[in-house]
């Protein structure tokens, strides 16, 4: 049977092949996207324009869905930004923004999805920022992660027995985000990991889609890390 999936901010990245994951899987997938999006292999009315951090866009994005398919079966918070800074020129309306898409956005898109899961799943996609790596650049993107496993297990708790909840924390992956990183700083970081390498898209969209499948039936509650054995 057909799932029905929604993946926010997969117009790249991490949530890109993710969808593709489940597009190969031949389940309804809608992409969530704010600027622009590129699928080729999907409907344009699976493509849908939406803030995350806007309650209004995300009621109509939610209503949208339910008059098309009628309920939700999977959803992935996967939209996410970084705005790395040093501490003298991070301005609080950045702080803020990052935590609005980071936080605000799965607290929104969950709050409302839930209403049309008859059962299913939610996965958020973190971080270990969020857990035990930090950054002094990154404070409001690693505090964001911090806050989405927080809510995870609070949702977890919330939406039981109905959905099952559970966070993915990937450690560094090659994605456009991490794409200029400086080389010397990128190899003391590959430094730090067992793998000696940063992980990719795939292995990430790999562990989503088991958590989404009824092999993961009793995992609950539950954050996975995805480093390649991070020990800093």
């Amino acid at each position: 049977m057909k799932r029905v999936v929604l993946i926010t901010g997969a117009s790249r990245g991490i949530g890109k092949e993710i969808a593709n994951k489940f597009i190969k899987n031949k389940d309804i997938v809608y992409i969530n996207y704010k600027h622009s999006c590129n699928f080729s292999n999907i409907d344009e009315k699976y493509l849908i324009k939406c803030d995350v951090s806007k309650e209004e866009e995300v009621i109509k994005m939610i209503n949208y869905i339910e008059k098309e398919s009628g309920h939700i079966d999977i959803l992935v918070n996967n939209a996410g930004i970084a705005m790395d800074s040093t501490l003298e020129e991070k301005e609080v309306s950045d702080f803020k923004k990052v935590l609005d898409t980071n936080l605000i956005g799965p607290f929104l898109v969950s709050k409302y999805a839930s209403r049309i899961m008859n059962k299913g799943v939610i996965i958020n996609i973190s971080s270990t920022n969020g857990i035990d790596t930090y950054y002094p650049f990154s404070i409001d993107y690693d505090a964001s992660k911090a806050g989405l496993i927080s809510l995870t297990h609070n949702f977890a708790v919330l939406f039981a027995p109905r959905i099952r909840v559970n966070a993915v924390a990937p450690g560094w992956v090659e994605t456009d985000m991490n794409k200029n990183l400086d080389k010397d700083f990128k190899d003391k970081e590959c430094g730090k990991i067992l793998l000696k390498r940063f992980g990719n898209t795939e292995e990430i969209a790999n562990v989503v889609f088991f958590l989404a499948s009824d092999g993961a039936s009793y995992i609950n509650n539950t954050v996975i890390r995805v480093d390649g054995g991070f020990y800093g």
